[in-house]
């Protein structure tokens, strides 16, 4: 009988010991991105003339939000089509060169994750919007899988630590801050939605960023606690952004962090504040 336990806790031991390690593997993948391919041949898109170009870039490395990429691309081109606006969807990167992307007035990083364009492409894109042109991110393109400092500060401006786990989706009420553009003011002023709360080391509106949205941080449980993790137990307080945006250089920045799955995209209220962050981001 004692053999018996023996052999079983053995076994138990090991599962426990096995599904530490699948655990750990998937957290690091997810932090640092799975294996990576560059594509580096320039697509072929014809520009219309009487149209702002927006590209939509849903390429990941990391973890995919699938739901929520697929549910978006039918939203955003009735957005494109209600607004005139030409939309190129893509999740190949060749299209991240100097001559293309100077084209489009708006480049959206659809919950992207990972490393998705290669260093030259970086540094084409940060130029892009140094000299006049809008990148927008949605909820992952916000997680800590990019390794790119310039991303992190003007698109940003806070370094991701974790999003909640006790439960992962939880209902807050969406508070309009005070926007400094009147074009945001017209947004709702309160709305409730249940969302994967991220949660910043620092609050982007110290530095500089202008706030769309905050929820009440003190309002929802923060931690992100799990297996041998016992330091992401904490959140961002009671002045917890989740929509903000800048000028940088002679372009514009705009980050949501909402968005982890389709069901955003059904809420009018997050379809608006989509619409909204690309008029902004399209207007000269």
């Amino acid at each position: 009988m004692k053999k018996i336990i023996k052999i079983v806790l053995g076994v138990i031991v090991g599962l426990v010991v096995l599904l530490s390690a699948v655990a750990g593997i998937f957290i690091y993948k997810v932090k640092n991105g799975f294996p990576v391919s560059y594509e580096t041949e320039a697509p072929q898109i014809t520009f219309p003339t009487d149209k702002p170009a927006i590209l939509l870039f849903s390429k990941t490395t990391g973890f995919r939000h699938g739901a929520s990429i697929d549910a978006s691309k039918p939203v955003i081109a009735d957005l494109a089509k209600k607004n005139n606006w030409y939309l190129y969807e893509t999740e190949e990167g060749g299209v991240f060169n100097a001559q293309q992307l100077a084209k489009f007035s708006v480049v959206v990083f659809n919950n992207s994750t990972g490393e998705v364009i290669n260093d030259e492409q970086k540094r084409v894109l940060e130029q892009y919007v140094e000299n006049g042109g809008s990148l927008m991110g949605i909820h992952g393109a916000g997680d800590d899988s990019h390794h790119w400092d310039w991303y992190e500060k003007h698109l940003l401006g806070a370094k991701f630590s974790h999003h909640p786990l006790d439960p992962q989706f939880q209902m807050a009420d969406i508070l309009l801050d005070t926007p400094k553009d009147s074009l945001f003011s017209t947004l709702v002023p309160k709305w409730s939605n249940s969302d994967e709360w991220y949660v910043f080391f620092e609050n982007p509106r110290k530095k500089g960023f202008n706030i769309v949205y905050t929820i009440n941080g003190e309002s929802i449980n923060p931690s992100g606690n799990m297996l041998f993790v016992s330091t992401k137990n904490f959140g961002m307080g009671k002045d917890h952004p989740v929509a903000w945006y800048k000028q940088t250089g002679k372009g514009k920045t705009f980050y949501t962090s909402m968005g982890h799955n389709e069901t955003a995209w059904q809420n009018t209220n997050f379809v608006k504040l989509i619409e909204t962050a690309l008029q902004w981001s399209a207007k000269k």
